[in-house]
């Protein structure tokens, strides 16, 4: 796993191509009909298309990657899209045949899916991202910054080096860079707020880190009123189904029956 000390001089262009995917999860409890729909109109709102077009473009910025092309959609009745281009260099337009070959392995998506569970009242919205780049540019270093720009209930993280690179000795690399676990990039005040589990397969390249939020503190996932407003009762029950929701996505099955 552990590559040559100090910089590889390549051949020429470096062909790597790291990819990170993530699954985030946003989960809050909407007694009535009409909370539930007003929390579903605040996510669409909160998370539109201007909204993750202008995540996309930080993250972008962050990983030193130029965008070449932005699309973005909002969907009705809910969710939306963004898909952002991007290149490790400036590229003059037009130059398609200089485009082609990279466009096509570094891109920034951003995909939404917010939904509502009327029998127990539970609200769950998913927000998929993927950061896939080539060349030097890293798309770990967006870490830290997805993270925090969404209400992260449960964060689930795939990290993939895909192809290979040559030095001017003829040597194939199939990664440049030192890397245990996709946690070694997140920032500690951020890892100690969750439960982590990691799944590494070293010598395919892949790495997995899940993530889920310690402190489940009522007030965060309430929408519509406040935990003091309701009896103790109904505030453990509300926190047994917060438990299970966010237990079973975390764990990717029904595992409560």
């Amino acid at each position: 796993m552990k590559r040559a000390a100090g910089p590889i001089r390549l051949q020429g262009f470096n062909n790597l191509t790291k990819s990170l995917s993530f699954n985030i999860y946003d989960i809050s409890y909407a007694r009535s009909p009409e909370a539930r729909r007003e929390y579903l109109e605040y996510i669409d709102e909160e998370y539109n298309s201007e909204r993750l077009t202008r995540i996309l473009t930080e993250v972008a910025d962050i990983i030193g990657a130029n965008i070449l092309n932005l699309a973005s959609q909002d969907y009705d009745p809910m969710g939306a899209s963004v898909t952002v281009l991007v290149a490790e260099e400036p590229v003059q337009i037009p130059a398609p045949q200089a485009q082609v070959a990279h466009l096509d392995k570094s891109h920034l998506a951003a995909h939404t899916y917010p939904e509502s569970d009327g029998s127990s009242g539970i609200s769950t919205f998913r927000v998929d991202i993927d950061v896939s780049t080539c060349g030097q540019i890293s798309p770990l270093k967006a870490l830290n910054h997805l993270i925090r720009s969404f209400e992260s209930e449960v964060v689930v993280i795939d990290y993939r080096v895909r192809g290979f690179t040559r030095d001017v000795d003829g040597r194939k690399h199939f990664l440049d860079h030192d890397i245990r676990s996709i946690q070694e990039f997140i920032d500690p005040e951020i890892l100690a707020e969750y439960h982590t589990v990691d799944i590494n397969i070293y010598q395919e390249n892949l790495f997995h880190t899940k993530m889920m939020l310690r402190d489940l503190e009522l007030d965060r996932f309430l929408f519509g009123d406040a935990a003091e407003d309701r009896p103790p009762d109904e505030r453990r029950h509300i926190r047994a189904l917060l438990e299970r929701e966010i237990t079973e996505i975390f764990y990717g099955k029904n595992i409560f029956g």
